[in-house]
This record gives C-alpha cells, sequence and structure tokens, in this order.
C-alpha cells in the first residue's frame, strides 16, 4: 500500500483488510521501537470483531493524546479511525 499521497483530508479508502494490515503494520514498528503501550493495543488484532477493533483504534488514539513523540502513528491511527465505517 503506497503512503505518497496518505493524509487526513485525502485518506486512503481502506476496506477491513487494509486496515487489519496498517494495524499490523503499527504493531510491528512500535514493537521494533519498544513502544509496549502501543503494541497492546493490536495484540491479535487479526481475530478481532469489528466492534473490538474499533474499540483498540480508538482507545489508542486517545492513549496517544499530549504524546507529541508519536504524531506520526497517531496520524496513521487517525486515518485508520477515518475508515472505521467500512468495517463489516
Amino acid at each position: 500500500m503506497s503512503n505518497e499521497y496518505e493524509t487526513l483530508r485525502w485518506p486512503t479508502n481502506m476496506d477491513r483488510a487494509a486496515i487489519v494490515a496498517k494495524l499490523i503494520e503499527i504493531r510491528e514498528s512500535q514493537a521494533v521501537l519498544a513502544s509496549p503501550d502501543l503494541t497492546a493495543f493490536f495484540a491479535n488484532v487479526e481475530g478481532m470483531t469489528s466492534a473490538r477493533l474499533g474499540a483498540s483504534v480508538i482507545s489508542a488514539l486517545t492513549w496517544l493524546e499530549g504524546k507529541p513523540e508519536h504524531i506520526t502513528v497517531g496520524t496513521q491511527l487517525s486515518m485508520v479511525a477515518m475508515n472505521l465505517k467500512n468495517l463489516r
């Protein structure tokens, strides 16, 4: 998935598979960066129900509030949140 033109104003239209893939990408990148708090939100994301997946994204965004050092992942999660309506 190309992120070249992805912004909050023009986010990629993501389906469930793309949302899960992005959350796995976020989980793995945060594990490398030693951010266990963030990785915990998306443990077992592959098997989450749509409701649980959405709740995890919102919880992670809430946790990120006031943490400017995580602005990049916050932007990525905001784009995912804008696509939660596509979960089925």
